[in-house]
C-alpha cells in the first residue's frame, strides 16, 4: 500500500475521449517524487519531436507530489508541463490552492492529457470516477462564472476548478490556468494549451485523504512551523503583508525594477506598498479587520499569504478575484511607473477573470510604454492611446484592448512583447526584458548576479524561482539560519555582493536544483527551502519520511532535482534549443538610470559567458549546455539518452 500517494496517474485521449488508469510502481514514485520530474517522464515518451505546441500531439501534464495533501504548511501544490507555445522548449507552470489537494484526494496522483476534443469538455472527476461532459455552454465565461456555473450544475460548492479563461479562447500567448478564480499556474502559456485542446476545465472532488506513514512525526513537524513564524522576520513579514512585502525592501536595494527595468528604485513605492496595501485595501480593511477577512491560504497552510482585496473606489475590485502578489504589483506598478494601488489591484483582477498572466501581460504593456517614450512607435501604432509610463488608465486601457483583442494594438499585444519588437523594429528589441521569449519577473538580476545566470539558464524562460538567490549567501545579509541550511547544500562561506565567479555559480546551481526538487515534490518555496523559508532541507527529507516512510536524504533530494533540470534539457536540446537560446535581453547589459543604490550598474558579456561555462562543467553538460549520456545514466534516466 503507497503511503501519501494513491499510486494512479489518469490518462485522458481527448480525441477518442478514452481514459485510462496506469498505476507506476512504488520505484516510479521515489525516482520522480511527481510535478515536473514526473511530468517530463510522460511528455518525453508520449510527445514525438517537433510536435506543434497548439496542437493534438502536445502532451499536457497536471501533476501533485507524494506529499500533496498531508496535513502540513506548504504542500497544496500542482504542476503543469507541456511543450510552451511562447518558447517552443519546455513549459513549467506551479499553482497552489486547494485543487492539488482536492485532486489527491479524488483518487489520483497526476492526469497526462492527450489529442483534441471535437468540442468544448471538461473532465469531471470524483471520488476515482473519472468523466468527460460538455462545456459549451461555459466558454466564453469569465473564470468567476464559471466556477459558479460548474458549482449549481454538479450540485456542490466544495469541487475544485482548475481552468483556462476566455484569455485563452482569444488566442493570448500567455494565457494560464487558474483555480477559485485567483490561484494561477502563471507562466509558459499552459493555459493556451489546454484550450487548443478543446478542454474547459478540470473538475475535482475527493474524499479520501492517503494514509501517511508516520503520522506522529508528521504533527511534530506540522507542530515546528508555527512555532518558528514569530521569530522568523521574513516569514512573519509574508504572513502580514503577503508577498507585497519585499517592495519597499526592494526599492530600498535598488532591484524594484522601474520604468520597464531601466531604474531599479521607485520614487512612489510607498504607495505601491505591501503595507498600503494591508492598511487600505484588503477585504474588511476599512473596518480593522484585515488578520480576520483579508488573508487567504491553501490547503492546510499556516503562512496564509494571500491577499483578498477589494475596492469601491475609482477602480472597482472585486474580493472573489485575490490580490496582487509582489510580481503582479511590480510589473503593472513599477515598470509603468504606476502608484495607484487600487488600479494595479483592477488590473490583477482582470489577468484573473481572463486568465492570463500577470508578469507577462504587466511586462509587455511596460515594454510598449518605453517604445511609445522614445518614439519607436507612436498614435499610429497604439490606434490613438498615449502609452506614458505612470499613466494608470492608460495602463488599464492597453489591457483592456489585450483581453479583448479589439484593436490591433491589443491582438499584437496579447502575442508578447517579444513578437511586438519583431513587428515594430526600429530597435524595439532594445526595449526588451525577455529570455526564451518570457518577460522577466521583478527581481533584478543587475545585483543579484547569480539570478541573471539562472534567468539566462532556465529551460522555461526568466524565472524567479527556480533557485535561491544571492542576497541568501552574501556578506552583510546571510543569518546563521540560511548558512547552516544552504551548508547541508554545501554551500558554506559568505560572498561577495554583486559577484559571479565559481562560487556564486556553485550557489546558484546547487539552490537551483532544490528548487528544482520543490517543483517535483510539489511544495511551496514560501514554505519549504534552502534557505529563509519555515522549513529547510532537513526537514524536507524528514517530511518525505513522514509521510511515504522512505528513508530520504537530502542528497536524493537533490539528484530528483537534477532529474527534473535535465530532463528539461533533453526535452530542449530535442526542440533545438541549446546555449545559444541561455542569452539575455540586451537592456540588462546597459547601466540602470535613475536614483538608488544599483544606479550605474549593469551585467556584462564577459562574466555571464564566464558564468555558462563554469555552470555547465557543474552541470556535466557540454559547453552547449546539452546533457551528456554519461550524466544521463548517473542519474538513472539512460532512457532519456535517446534524444540528445
Amino acid at each position: 500500500m503507497p503511503y501519501g500517494y494513491n499510486g494512479k496517474i489518469l490518462h485522458v485521449d481527448l480525441t477518442t475521449a478514452r481514459l485510462t488508469v496506469e498505476e507506476p510502481p512504488e520505484v516510479f514514485y521515489r525516482t520522480y517524487l511527481g510535478g515536473s520530474a514526473m511530468g517530463l517522464y510522460y511528455i518525453l515518451n508520449e510527445m514525438p519531436k517537433g510536435a506543434d505546441a497548439l496542437g493534438p500531439q502536445n502532451v499536457l501534464t497536471l501533476m501533485t507530489g507524494v506529499t500533496t495533501g498531508a496535513a502540513i504548511s506548504g504542500q497544496s501544490r500542482i504542476n503543469a508541463n507541456a511543450k510552451s507555445p511562447i518558447s517552443g522548449g519546455i513549459g513549467d507552470s506551479q499553482g497552489g490552492g486547494f485543487f492539488p489537494a482536492e485532486l489527491k484526494f479524488a483518487g489520483f496522483d497526476g492526469i497526462v492529457i492527450t489529442g483534441k476534443a471535437p468540442k468544448p469538455v471538461y473532465l469531471w472527476i470524483k471520488d476515482g470516477f473519472p468523466a468527460l461532459r460538455d462545456a459549451g455552454l461555459l466558454v466564453g465565461k469569465l473564470t468567476g462564472e464559471v466556477d459558479s456555473a460548474l458549482q449549481a450544475e454538479l450540485g456542490d460548492d466544495h469541487i475544485q476548478i482548475l481552468q483556462h479563461g476566455p484569455g485563452a479562447e482569444k488566442g493570448i500567448l500567455y494565457s494560464s490556468l487558474i483555480s477559485m478564480s485567483n490561484r494561477t499556474n502563471g507562466r509558459t502559456g499552459m493555459g493556451l494549451v489546454m484550450a487548443s485542446k478543446n478542454l474547459k476545465a478540470v473538475v475535482v472532488r475527493g474524499t479520501k485523504k492517503p494514509l501517511v506513514a508516520d503520522a506522529r512525526a508528521l504533527m511534530a513537524l506540522s507542530r515546528e512551523g508555527p512555532k518558528l513564524l514569530p521569530g522568523n522576520a521574513d516569514m512573519a513579514g509574508l504572513a502580514k503583508y503577503g508577498t507585497a512585502s519585499v517592495v519597499l525592501p526592494q526599492h530600498s536595494l535598488g532591484t524594484l525594477p522601474t520604468r520597464n527595468y531601466n531604474e531599479g528604485a521607485f520614487e512612489f513605492s510607498e504607495a505601491i506598498s505591501g503595507e498600503k496595501l494591508y492598511d487600505e485595501y484588503l477585504r474588511g480593511a476599512m473596518q480593522g479587520q484585515q488578520d480576520k477577512l483579508g488573508r487567504d491560504t491553501c490547503y492546510a497552510c499556516v503562512v496564509r499569504c494571500k491577499r483578498v482585496v477589494e475596492s469601491e473606489g475609482k477602480y472597482k475590485v472585486d474580493a472573489k478575484y485575490g490580490g496582487p502578489e509582489y510580481e503582479t504589483i511590480g510589473t503593472f506598478g513599477s515598470y509603468c511607473a504606476v502608484s495607484d494601488l487600487a488600479a494595479i489591484s483592477r488590473a490583477n483582477q482582470v489577468c484573473n477573470e481572463q486568465a492570463i498572466d500577470t508578469i507577462a501581460a504587466g511586462a509587455t504593456i511596460a515594454f510598449a510604454m518605453e517604445c511609445y517614450e522614445k518614439g519607436i512607435i507612436g498614435n499610429v501604432e497604439t490606434g490613438g492611446l498615449e502609452l506614458k509610463f505612470g499613466d494608470a488608465d492608460a495602463m488599464l486601457q492597453a489591457l483592456d484592448e489585450i483581453v479583448t483583442a479589439s484593436t490591433p494594438l491589443g491582438k499584437l499585444l496579447g502575442q508578447g512583447s517579444e513578437r511586438a519588437a519583431a513587428v515594430w523594429g526600429n530597435g524595439a528589441d532594445e526595449c526588451l526584458t525577455t529570455v526564451k521569449g518570457a518577460e522577466s519577473p521583478a527581481h533584478m538580476p543587475q545585483a543579484k548576479r547569480s539570478l541573471g545566470l539562472i534567468y539566462a539558464v532556465n529551460p522555461f524562460g526568466a524565472d524567479h524561482q527556480s533557485s535561491e538567490h544571492d542576497w541568501m549567501i552574501e556578506e552583510g545579509i546571510a543569518s546563521d539560519l540560511y548558512m547552516s541550511r544552504l551548508a547541508l547544500l554545501g554551500l558554506e562561506e559568505r560572498l561577495e555582493p554583486i559577484s559571479l565567479g565559481w562560487e556564486k555559480v556553485k550557489f546558484a546551481y546547487l539552490t537551483e536544483l532544490f528548487y528544482s526538487m520543490l517543483d517535483s515534490v510539489e511544495l511551496c518555496q514560501f514554505v519549504w527551502g534552502p534557505g529563509w523559508t519555515l522549513y529547510g532541507p532537513a526537514e524536507t527529507a524528514r517530511l518525505l519520511k513522514a509521510v511515504t516512510g522512505w528513508a530520504v536524504t537530502v542528497d536524493e533530494l537533490m539528484s530528483v532535482g537534477a532529474r527534473r533540470l535535465n530532463l528539461m534539457r533533453v526535452f530542449n536540446a530535442r526542440e533545438g534549443l541549446s546555449r545559444k537560446d541561455d542569452k539575455l535581453p540586451k537592456k540588462f547589459y546597459k547601466a540602470l538610470q535613475g536614483q538608488g543604490p544599483t544606479a550605474g550598474i549593469a551585467l556584462t558579456h564577459q562574466e555571464i559567458e564566464s558564468a555558462l561555462d563554469i555552470y555547465y562543467k557543474l552541470a556535466e553538460w557540454t559547453n552547449d549546455g546539452i546533457p551528456t549520456r554519461f550524466k544521463l545514466e548517473k542519474l538513472n534516466l539512460a532512457w532519456a539518452a535517446q534524444w540528445l
